[in-house]
């Protein structure tokens, strides 16, 4: 990379955690934060070499905007013990070895010296990092840049986790522990279905905890994909806790506030023409993320209760390769339709077709899922999304759990995680799809928020006004400093 320049534009370098489900957010940022003023922001996603391809695949299915260009920088991957060269993303490495990822994402010593080293050589206007990256703080002082932490989760999830931190769960007795701090309902979570580095403090020990609570109390404030109307009192209360000096409220970023965007990449897949053939709200939609590792014996499961339901189904299944059991397809016929790999989600769930969404409760698919007003069953698996689950049904009611409270084990872990069969799945979906059910109600309220989001994201909406904001407060600091 050549030497910058100086410019008059606001330069952002972004530096985003090794994952898909959060490379995708901050190139959603960048390309926001370009087309909110074009001509006046320049941002740079920083990434390891590996994942470069992500964050170039994320803004191709955006489609050629004129006057607005996101950049793509790099910097190595350090090498880490039990992990094969070239893998350096949560979505592409051994279910087994995907602690590896975490834990050196967290490590200053392995991480920071190539961040270190990209930022000093772009010399930006301002940093935006994913919370793992502690020291990006501490460079952006010494720089007398501006840095701003972003949030890939919503803040629900983030309040509770932090809130539990400080309480420190590790010693818990009992099943389930109650979030400490929030207003009513209580909000109880099972100790099997809290994230692990909360249950074992091995990945995040308490100190880093501390230390990051520290750093992001440093930080210009928090961008956080989410918008007033969905969580404001979660916000005020993330604000008013001392936490954070401002908040950044800028989504469904996966949405667009530009007045004239082309088609979506994929409006032309086999999924939406297969999409077309069917009924108005009458396909059940499954997908798990980017993370999450099925085992085959719960895919069968899946698939031999999606056949048992009656019902259309499209099911996302982001595998390398899956053989679904033997005679489904030809049981199934046109009613059923497997995909192996990528689908185009927001396409799909923007469909009119779809009735309802099985989802992993990852926070994209949570607010592309309300962007589209379309209606949930959960079946979270990793990190936050019990917890993420549990905004979703008790408090926002766009949905109901796909495995009914007390049926069985659920957990992080997936060796504590019990068989969820065929017939509790066939049991929930066609409940949840019968016309004048809970699935209906889930979905008039699902709808109320779709509308909120996109008034949220057009043109002097709620989450409009604060991405302007934040371009105005770094332009603000990148002055005061010069």
């Amino acid at each position: 990379m050549a030497s910058p320049t100086k410019s008059k534009k606001l330069r952002v370098l972004l530096f985003p955690f090794f994952a898909t489900s959060h490379i995708g957010p901050f190139t959603d940022l960048a390309f926001h934060l370009v087309a909110a003023r074009p001509g006046v922001v320049e941002a740079t996603v920083s990434v390891t070499p590996a994942n470069a391809s992500v964050v170039r695949s994320a803004l191709a299915r955006r489609g050629p905007i004129a006057g607005v260009t996101v950049q793509v920088a790099t910097y190595p991957f350090p090498a880490v013990d039990g992990l094969p060269s070239g893998v350096e993303n949560l979505s592409t490495v051994a279910a087994a070895d995907a602690w590896r990822i975490d834990k050196a994402a967290w490590d200053e010593n392995l991480m920071r010296p190539g961040q270190e080293a990209l930022i000093r050589e772009c010399l930006p206007d301002a940093i935006i990092t994913d919370v793992h990256f502690i020291w990006n703080v501490d460079v952006a002082a010494d720089l007398r840049v501006s840095c701003v932490m972003f949030h890939v989760i919503g803040t629900f999830s983030t309040l509770a986790i932090t809130n539990l931190l400080s309480g420190g769960v590790h010693d818990a007795t009992g099943s389930e522990v109650t979030v400490p701090g929030f207003p009513s309902p209580d909000i109880r979570v099972p100790i099997t279905e809290l994230p692990e580095f909360l249950r074992t403090g091995e990945i995040l020990p308490r100190s880093t905890g501390d230390r990051l609570a520290s750093a992001q109390g440093r930080c210009l404030g928090i961008v956080v994909n989410t918008f007033v109307d969905l969580e404001h009192g979660y916000c005020e209360l993330y604000l008013h806790n001392g936490y954070v000096k401002r908040t950044y409220l800028v989504g469904p970023l996966s949405l667009s506030s530009l007045s004239s965007v082309g088609a979506s990449i994929g409006d032309d897949s086999q999924c939406i023409r297969w999409l077309d053939t069917k009924p108005t709200q009458s396909v059940v939609y499954l997908c798990f993320g980017s993370l999450t590792h099925v085992s085959e014996v719960q895919l069968r499961e899946l698939a031999l209760g999606l056949e048992a339901s009656g019902k259309f189904f499209l099911w996302v299944v982001r595998a390398n390769a899956w053989t679904p059991p033997e005679g489904l397809k030809e049981r199934v016929g046109d009613r059923g339709m497997v995909v192996i790999g990528w689908a185009p989600q927001t396409a799909i769930l923007a469909h009119p077709a779809v009735g309802a969404f099985v989802t992993h409760c990852g926070w994209n698919s949570i607010m592309e899922t309300i962007a589209a007003g379309v209606p949930v069953l959960t079946w979270p698996m990793v990190v936050e999304q019990f917890i993420t689950e549990r905004f979703v049904t008790e408090v926002l009611g766009i949905g109901e759990r796909l495995w009914p409270e007390g049926a069985g084990v659920r957990s992080t872990k997936s060796d504590e995680h019990e068989l969820i069969p065929a017939e509790a799945v066939a049991r929930a979906v066609a409940r949840f799809m019968e016309p004048g059910g809970s699935g209906d109600a889930a979905r008039s309220k699902a709808k109320e928020l779709s509308a909120k989001a996109h008034a949220a994201m057009a043109e002097g909406g709620s989450s409009h006004h604060d991405l302007r904001r934040l371009i105005d407060d770094l332009s603000s600091k990148k002055e005061r400093l010069v």
